[in-house]
């Protein structure tokens, strides 16, 4: 069996994409071989700063042969009394040797459907071979990866998004002659930059990565990555700290160098005054650089870079890295001083010439609506009121510092730090960062309970006022991330367990717009709406049915935490044997109730109760009522549930005995009566009938 071996070497490749490049042409070329049939073991790809490649193994040497039926006209139509072909029939001969056959009449068969019989004939078409099929295969790879931009490289018309400098295409230890993104294929690739500039001939295919190896390039992505959180944690450990390694940039990183290796460097102590997560940011963002902290979370003043090149005086490097990375420091600190020769609030003026949107007005505006409503937030929590507001008047004043406009995503954590320095209370200082938690799928929430009522109340606020000028969001289009912002207040509300009243909250925020909402009405059902329509997102991420999720949408639940009980306790209800014949029977209860020519009244008729069936369940649900009482009480919808289920055996029987559309009208709107409160029952907690399994 063959190994085919691709590498296009070019100048270096924007690291933010090499893996995606990566993974998209491994899955491009996989998918051109199962549609040319061409087999193979498997696909491992390559890339590194200056090169991008994929070794096939074990791949078949060509095409497998395919049989191709021709079909020609109607067989009685073909062929005339004598057993001549007939002008149709010798058209279709002729036609086929007009492709380079040489048939005679005696060479058609007979070929057969539903709709009859037809003259034809099958042609046998030879696979091609591999190794003719695979430059037209990388080439179409390489024109579908996903490239944004793409360039050419002097006075050559192919485009890619870096130059390229050379092609390797190999069937074992043969060149594949081609000509590929304007360069003639061989079997010579080039080794590190520095350590190996050379063209190192490939003798192999399967020598690939050894030779790389060899040449100081750890070519595989995922090795060489794995050799940088090896190398950064042991030197960390060294430290005793932690580095600190997101997932972005690691890849950045490993998509910068050839042969990794870590060295740990330090700066001046007198930077961590300065927010740790400014010089975090200025060191991640800009140097490329895994930070340091301890056990506690705190920033030490050392951290570990990743050199391209195996020096022979590392300390040399070392020293130049820290040089680098002083004036980006002193810069953060420059700001954070800079901020502090006035108060947070001082900065509040700045705010009242900012625009939040253009029809609702500024900044400060928005602080001013958030500040009424996180008070009342408050104030239903048991938190304190002051400080809500006064949390709500600092929240988006160090927007204007020079800290946040040099690095935008400390706003809320610059203004914690400058609101500890101005003796602000705790609460108020930690709630300023917290206004913004959850930031993504998955974060944490507000620790503090000012933090809580300031992120429900900016959130809410800024739903509303988009709503309220008809600014809703459509298909992927969601500039203010109004449908994270939903969830945000769904998740708080619900885990932070607060029994708050969704409507009240939309309502306070509508109330706080004053004349700038024209149609409160409106803007109040279409926010309801577009929150509650977040709930089908948030579960059905959690794993739980769709179903479910719509059994308790329907019954109008106000608030989320209220909701997430039904959830739950719908969830274990599915899984009791007797789920499934209550739901099906409730379907019926509410079809039949659809149906009802009259009123149905809210009280049963004792007397009106005749058949033994009827009784029974009357009872029951007399029972059932006594008994869900105080759970209802209690919010404890899976214990009400539970006790529904003594329902399923005499509604059963009540179905299988009695006829409800009775000819006696009396005995008719009794028994609908009845269904009327199994009905009423159930969806004190969730419309089961609409359970599905």
């Amino acid at each position: 069996m063959t190994t085919i071996l691709f590498e296009l070497g070019t100048e270096e490749l924007p690291p933010k994409s090499l893996k995606t490049l990566q993974d998209a042409l491994c899955e491009q070329v996989k998918k051109s071989l199962l549609e040319q049939n061409i087999a193979f073991d498997g696909i491992k790809s390559y890339a590194a700063p200056r090169r991008l490649a994929l070794q096939i193994t074990n791949i078949s040497d060509k095409q497998p042969d395919r049989v191709e039926q021709k079909r020609g006209p109607n067989l009685k139509a073909s062929f005339d009394e004598h057993g001549e072909l007939t002008r149709a029939g010798q058209g279709f001969l002729q036609g086929l040797n007009a492709t380079g056959l040489n048939l005679s009449k005696d060479d058609l068969i007979t070929l057969s459907d539903k709709k009859g019989e037809y003259i034809g004939y099958e042609l046998t078409i030879q696979g091609k071979p591999t190794s003719e099929l695979m430059p037209q295969i990388f080439q179409k790879a390489l024109d579908d990866l996903p490239i944004a931009k793409r360039m050419r490289s002097g006075a050559n018309k192919e485009e890619f998004v870096r130059p390229v400098q050379w092609v390797v295409l190999m069937a074992n230890e043969q060149v594949i002659d081609a000509v590929i993104l304007g360069h003639r294929t061989g079997n010579q690739t080039r080794g590190h930059r520095f350590h190996a500039p050379d063209f190192i001939t490939i003798s192999h295919a399967d020598d690939y990565e050894n030779i790389l190896s060899n040449a100081k390039v750890i070519a595989d992505f995922d090795r060489r990555q794995a050799m940088i959180v090896e190398q950064v944690s042991s030197l960390a450990a060294q430290a005793s700290a932690q580095a600190v390694m997101p997932a972005e940039l690691l890849d950045e990183v490993t998509a910068l160098v050839d042969l990794p290796v870590a060295l740990m460097a330090g700066f001046p102590e007198r930077f961590l005054a300065v927010p740790q997560e400014a010089l975090i940011s200025t060191m991640q963002a800009d140097q490329k650089y895994f930070c340091l902290i301890d056990n506690s979370g705190k920033l030490k003043p050392n951290f570990i870079f990743i050199s391209n090149i195996d020096s022979k005086d590392p300390q040399a490097v070392i020293l130049g890295n820290e040089k680098v990375v002083r004036p980006r420091l002193s810069d953060a600190e420059f700001f954070f001083l800079q901020d502090q020769k006035q108060p947070l609030s001082a900065l509040a003026e700045n705010l009242k010439t900012r625009i939040f949107q253009e029809k609702l007005g500024t900044i400060w505006q928005k602080c001013e609506r958030m500040a009424t409503l996180a008070a009342q937030i408050a104030s239903q929590i048991g938190a304190n009121q002051d400080e809500a507001k006064r949390a709500a008047y600092l929240s988006k004043c160090d927007l204007a510092s020079t800290l946040v406009g040099e690095f935008p995503e400390l706003q809320g954590v610059a203004g914690t730090y400058y609101a500890r320095l101005n003796g602000e209370p705790v609460g108020v200082a930690l709630a300023i960062a917290e206004q913004y938690l959850p930031k993504f799928s998955g974060d944490k929430l507000p620790a503090t309970d000012i933090g809580t009522a300031l992120a429900l109340a900016d959130r809410i606020d800024t739903l509303v006022g988009i709503f309220g000028i008809g600014e809703i969001p459509t298909g992927s289009k969601d500039p203010f991330s109004l449908r994270r912002a939903s969830i945000g207040i769904l998740r708080i509300l619900i885990e932070k367990k607060l029994p708050l009243n969704l409507s009240e909250l939309i309502k306070n925020a509508i109330a706080a717009y004053a004349e700038k909402i024209s149609d409160p009405v409106r803007t109040f059902d279409e926010v309801s709406e577009f929150i509650n329509a977040r709930y089908r997102a948030m579960y059905a991420e959690q794993g739980v049915a769709v179903d479910t999720i719509q059994a308790v949408q329907a019954v109008q639940v106000l608030t989320p935490l209220d909701f997430d009980e039904r959830i739950r306790a719908v969830e274990v209800f599915r899984t009791m044997p007797e789920a499934s014949v209550l739901a099906a029977n409730n379907k019926r209860v509410a079809n039949i109730l659809a149906k009802a020519d009259v009123a149905v009244a809210d009280t049963v008729d004792e007397t009106a109760l005749v058949h033994q069936a009827e009784k029974q369940l009357y009872q029951a649900i007399l029972d059932a009522k006594d008994a869900v009482k105080p759970l209802h009480q209690a919010a404890d919808y899976q214990g009400v549930l539970t006790a529904l289920v003594a329902l399923a055996a005499p509604l059963n029987q009540f179905f299988a005995e009695v006829m409800v559309n009775a000819d006696d009208e009396r005995l008719k709107n009794n028994r609908l009566a009845i269904l009327q409160q199994v009905r009423a029952l159930f969806l004190s907690v969730a419309d089961i009938g609409l359970l599905q399994n």
